[in-house]
């Protein structure tokens, strides 16, 4: 989604050419990642993190247009509405110390954010889903006026046929119809990237489906919307609604959702999520790029890439055609904040997880079937770290439920060698997974402290009113930069 598109009607001619290419190039991949040399490189980490623009009165801005002319960085990018921005952090080497990299580069460029945005009377935010969001900022005025926006929109909902349904039961409920692709921009995340060896791709893909509720439970930071307190992971279900271009046929039948958990477990090799993509899903995009390689370099596969940009799996694969080549996995589930300390954990964590249990992951496979893993993604999102999952325990016959955070306290061990066989450094692994484990003590997450924070001030104040305090003393505390274990709880 990062290429830009041509704003034009596409003709059956066009979507049939694409198909084709698609599964050639799919086929090709097939043959890439079986080559010797494919994957042989030094392991790396990056990612990217989506941010809110808040005005002073802790409503949207929406100026990332005139923002980015001014920050004139190439590292920060557009997002789908104009109160959103991407910021791309530089690839580190995954060993040695590199959430800490992470972590330096997330400061510098939020102290340059910050201190440019000022100047348009604008606070930048790391938060999930903004709090005080209304209905009426989710409107087409407030897209980014570019192309492979406005054909995204038209294209979703061309295919659905009628507006899109948002309905959301938690502590609070939403109900609400809209025709704005502009609801799926109100989520913002920390997108994390792992270089994988592709002998081991499988196997870390899998363990990473299984502790994702574990990753989602202790990081969840979108527990309101519309000033109503709702999932503590909200986003997972209003992205999931926002651009659910399914609609059922005659026999009651629909096609897979374009924001998926999965479809079950990966076999053998990562090349089978690109061929689960092409043969399952429409194209929205239908373009095809003129692109050209050495014999030396290996193909781009541009239209593939595109379309798998256009479904959107809470863990992601991911080609790149440079050096060797490699496949990554792509984690999309962890929302944007609290803190860089806080994001850099929620990396570690999830990383170290994927890792440290993939030589176990076929013996836990074995036991836990894909639609668990499902169930508990979902039970997580809704109920944070108060949720009870489905998890195997000791000779039993079956899974049982127990509490997310039981399981979240073995997994730090496994997060540990997961990160040790990395080779992240000893202070490294306890400094970040130590964040982790406070939050799990003090039984915090972003989520909680917003939701509490705000139900204490509504004693005294609106609704309106209690939710801009609420930001206010996150704000403080996003740019204090302690994590949110240590952030003050007035509520207590």
């Amino acid at each position: 989604m990062g290429r830009d598109v041509c704003d034009r009607e596409y003709s059956a001619k066009d979507y049939e050419k694409f198909n084709r290419r698609i599964h050639d190039q799919a086929d090709i991949l097939k043959k890439l990642i079986e080559s010797p040399d494919f994957g042989k490189e030094e392991l790396q980490i990056g990612a990217e993190l989506e941010l809110y623009l808040m005005g002073e009165d802790g409503n949207v801005s929406p100026v990332s247009m005139e923002l980015l002319d001014r920050l004139n960085d190439q590292q920060f990018q557009t997002e789908m509405n104009k109160f959103n921005l991407e910021l791309n952090l530089s690839p580190v080497k995954a060993s040695g110390s590199p959430f800490s990299s992470l972590t330096k580069e997330m400061l510098q460029k939020f102290n340059y954010l910050w201190n440019v945005a000022a100047d348009l009377k604008t606070r930048p935010l790391a938060v999930g889903i903004l709090p005080t969001l209304r209905q009426s900022d989710l409107r087409h005025e407030n897209m980014t006026d570019l192309s492979r926006y406005r054909t995204l929109a038209r294209e979703l909902l061309k295919q659905r046929g009628e507006p899109f349904h948002i309905k959301i039961e938690g502590d609070e409920s939403v109900d609400f119809t809209t025709s704005e692709v502009c609801v799926e921009g109100a989520n913002t995340s920390f997108q994390v990237h792992l270089m994988t060896e592709k002998e081991k791709f499988a196997n870390t893909f899998n363990a990473a489906q299984l502790t994702l509720p574990m990753a989602l439970g202790v990081s969840a930071n979108s527990g309101m919307l519309l000033e109503k307190c709702l999932w503590d992971e909200t986003r997972v279900v209003l992205f999931k609604q926002s651009i659910d271009n399914r609609m059922a046929d005659a026999t009651g039948w629909r096609q897979p959702s374009r924001v998926t958990f999965g479809h079950g477990w990966v076999r053998k090799s990562g090349w089978e999520l690109f061929s689960e993509t092409v043969n399952l899903y429409q194209p929205i995009f239908p373009e095809i790029f003129e692109t050209s390689h050495t014999e030396h370099q290996l193909p781009e596969l541009a239209e593939l890439n595109l379309h798998m940009g256009t479904t959107w799996p809470w863990n992601r694969a991911v080609y790149c055609n440079k050096g060797n080549g490699h496949l990554r996995i792509e984690f999309r589930a962890l929302p944007a904040g609290p803190t860089a300390l806080d994001m850099a954990a929620n990396a570690a964590f999830s990383i170290g997880m994927a890792v440290g249990l993939e030589e176990k992951i076929d013996e836990y496979m074995s036991r836990i079937p894909f639609r668990f893993a499902e169930y508990n993604f979902y039970r997580a999102a809704k109920n944070g770290l108060n949720a009870t999952i489905l998890w195997p325990q000791n000779y039993q016959n079956k899974p049982v439920e127990v509490p997310i955070r039981n399981v979240i306290d073995d997994m730090l061990l496994v997060a540990n060698d997961g990160l040790s066989q990395l080779n992240v450094e000893l202070s490294e692994r306890d400094k970040f997974l130590n964040i982790i484990h406070r939050r799990l003590s003090k039984n915090i997450n972003g989520a909680s402290w917003k939701k509490e924070t705000f139900r204490h001030l509504r004693k005294n104040l609106s609704k309106h009113d209690a939710c801009a305090e609420m930001l206010n003393r996150y704000f403080v505390n996003q740019m204090g930069g302690q994590p949110i274990s240590e952030w003050d709880r007035c509520w207590k």
